[in-house]
């Protein structure tokens, strides 16, 4: 039987948990999320790594080409560290990011301005502002995403790219704690991800699946930075296609948890 909001039908891959949310119960998370990732340890700078290079690269950097990006936009990008690659090509950078922890005027060299998102998701910059939009492993956080996709859409400009990241399983139950993770988290099931971009008003380009965390554990036990490396990345990726027959959104089993985790879209507005 299902739980009054819903939550039986969202871990069953039926809708995302939190799209249709009141305006209070919206509050309540962004309230519950705005230090949620500093407070996981992120607001260490000393002792902060960014551990997802060569993924991004793999999945995402090397579709833009070598074109200059005049404005690039960072939703939940915290210090910036995904944009470190391409930092050369970027003549300005946007970090929305709801945490204090984080703020800087400089990112890797870049004149760089930091904003606050609204409760509701909605961004403070004009139509057609931004000509790349990164959103990497930030959407999962956020409790209406479809909404927050049409956000991206309206401020990216026509012809420019968005490159976004998410888990695409439950990463368990979030009616309980959960180790290393913030409060209200999950992931978005595939097929309803994929449908919020589109239905966004983005053109798909590329959609590649990643993550396949028995791979990763095992690899993590020999002291190597998974997704900071190239080969591994490769290796991940194919291991991911292979298992994507056993994708499911909420494990219930072992055998369940040989799946692909993440999914990777690179999209053109």
């Amino acid at each position: 039987m299902d739980t009054e909001d819903g939550t039986e039908s969202a871990l069953a891959g039926k809708h995302i948990y939190g799209d249709g949310f009141s305006p209070d119960e919206i509050e309540a998370w962004y309230e519950s999320e705005r230090e949620g990732y500093s407070g996981l340890g992120a607001s260490d700078r000393a002792g902060y790594r960014y551990g997802y290079h060569a993924l991004n690269q793999r999945h995402g950097f090397r579709h833009l080409g070598n074109r200059p990006i005049d404005h690039a936009l960072g939703l939940g990008s915290a210090y910036g560290d995904e944009f470190l690659p391409i930092s050369e090509r970027i003549s300005r950078l946007t970090i929305v990011d709801p945490s204090d922890h984080f703020v800087s005027t400089r990112v890797h060299g870049i004149p760089t301005e930091y904003a606050k998102p609204s409760p509701e998701g909605r961004l403070p910059f004009e139509d057609d502002s931004f000509d790349l939009v990164c959103a990497l492993g930030v959407l999962h956080h956020i409790p209406n995403v479809s909404f927050v996709a049409t956000e991206l859409k309206r401020v990216c400009r026509p012809g420019g790219l968005a490159l976004i990241r998410e888990p695409i399983v439950s990463m368990g139950d979030w009616r309980k704690p959960r180790r290393g993770l913030t409060r209200n988290e999950r992931g978005i099931p595939l097929s309803l991800f994929r449908g919020a971009i589109e239905e966004a008003g983005f053109v798909i380009e590329a959609e590649s699946l990643c993550v396949f965390p028995p791979l990763v554990k095992a690899v993590q036990k020999a002291g190597i930075s998974t997704f900071n490396s190239g080969v591994f990345t490769r290796l991940d990726e194919i291991v991911a296609r292979l298992f994507r027959f056993n994708y499911r959104y909420h494990a219930m089993s072992t055998l369940e948890r040989f799946r692909p985790c993440s999914a990777f879209y690179v999209v053109r507005g």
